[in-house]
């Protein structure tokens, strides 16, 4: 476990980028709702913030190994997002100027955390189930942070909500300046090749599964706050419904060392795609009986926490040495942002044609076929086995 003043370092970078999810995934489509855009465009300009997730990462993932100058890719990063971002005020109404600003300022606000896992996990060595324990403070960013931004929606209007922004923008960039430049390196076995490791069916499956996990959370992440106002549920009840989600989240990040290494990643991932495909079917159906969908929120301790705990250490287990920084893009491209960006598009086109129930039915079946591949093809055994050193 890294000392005290680095694990507050590098758990206040968590903090600030999720207490930036925070403001954005309740309230962004509520902004964009209130500047008069039409669900298609609402969910395309969502969908540009995670779609730019598949290039970004991986561009910025290659330079990092190729320079190993991580840390100083993370703050540029960090520092164009804030100066890009002010671009919103100008933009306003404008559905193509937002598009613009969402896109530039997304591509290198997603390039940051990729990168910082591994950095992160390079900080831990071999104690990565101690991960959780560090990604609890996002967790804690985010809960803060969605009832802060409801609170000053509510007092001052939804127009708040750039300013929220931009300010979390700019204190992830200034705490990016604290964490050290190059955290310590580990002593790893030799690689496969890149490519080699990715053709392996085992990782090529799981990769599929996250791409399907986060494809079916496009509803969630779009429309969810628009779908419960539209209910009549108040901004700040909105916000403790999402908070309800991410305290499960940070319960479940607090178990998971425990949890990791009892159940294995095999059996926490068949558990969560179950689960994930439930939450969603209580949601579409029943998001006007209060105590359903406080159970359906607890779930997202599953569907996000356990989820994103196990894959991102499996990902650390398979692309070892020089190939940290390209498996940790790669996983955040080929979930949040190819299943993100297409789940919240798609969302936005379903939402108007099929309703929300039937566009929350098909999220629940695209994880039930998640849980279906990862029974069959995520057998740990099957990983191919690294070159000994000579």
């Amino acid at each position: 476990m890294p000392d005290t003043s680095l694990y507050y370092r590098l758990s206040g970078f968590y903090w600030f980028y999720f207490a930036t999810l925070g403001v954005l995934l309740p309230y962004w489509s509520l902004y964009l709702q209130a500047l008069g855009l039409a669900p298609e465009h609402i969910g395309t300009l969502l969908a540009i913030t995670l779609a730019t997730k598949i290039v970004a990462p991986n561009v910025w993932g290659w330079l990092a190994d190729r320079t190993g100058r991580r840390m100083r890719i993370v703050r540029w990063a960090c520092f164009c997002t804030a100066f890009i971002f002010m671009g919103v005020y100008a933009a306003g109404d404008s559905y193509l100027g937002l598009a613009v600003v969402m896109f530039l300022f997304s591509f290198f606000w997603n390039a940051a955390l990729p990168q910082f896992e591994a950095i992160t996990l390079n900080h831990l060595g071999h104690d990565t189930p101690r991960y959780g324990r560090i990604r609890l403070w996002g967790s804690l960013g985010f809960i803060a942070m969605a009832s802060l931004a409801g609170g000053l929606s509510q007092s001052w209007g939804i127009a708040v909500i750039p300013m929220v922004l931009l300010a979390l923008f700019s204190m992830l960039w200034l705490n990016s300046l604290w964490v050290p430049d190059q955290p310590t390196q580990i002593a790893s076995p030799p690689s496969l090749p890149f490519l080699q490791i990715l053709r392996q069916p085992l990782v090529l499956v799981l990769f599929t599964v996250c791409f399907l996990n986060q494809l079916s959370h496009g509803p969630y992440y779009a429309f969810f706050s628009i779908y419960l106002s539209e209910l009549g549920y108040q901004p700040w009840a909105i916000g403790l419904l999402w908070n309800l989600g991410v305290i499960a989240e940070v319960g479940l990040f607090l178990w998971m060392p425990h949890l990791l290494p009892r159940f294995g990643a095999r059996r926490l991932m068949l558990i969560t795609m179950a689960l994930t495909s439930l939450r969603w079917w209580l949601i579409g159906g029943f998001a006007d009986n209060l105590p359903l969908l406080l159970c359906a929120q607890a779930l997202h301790g599953f569907s996000f926490g356990v989820y994103h705990a196990v894959a991102i250490s499996l990902v650390h287990q398979f692309f070892t040495g020089s190939h940290q920084g390209r498996g940790q893009a790669l996983y955040s491209s080929l979930s949040f942002g190819a299943g993100g960006s297409l789940g919240s598009l798609g969302a936005g086109y379903l939402w108007s044609i099929w309703g929300p129930e039937a566009t929350y039915q098909l999220a629940a079946a695209l994880s039930l076929i998640g849980l279906v591949l990862a029974w069959k093809g995520l057998r740990l055994e099957r990983l191919s086995p690294r070159p000994q050193p000579a």
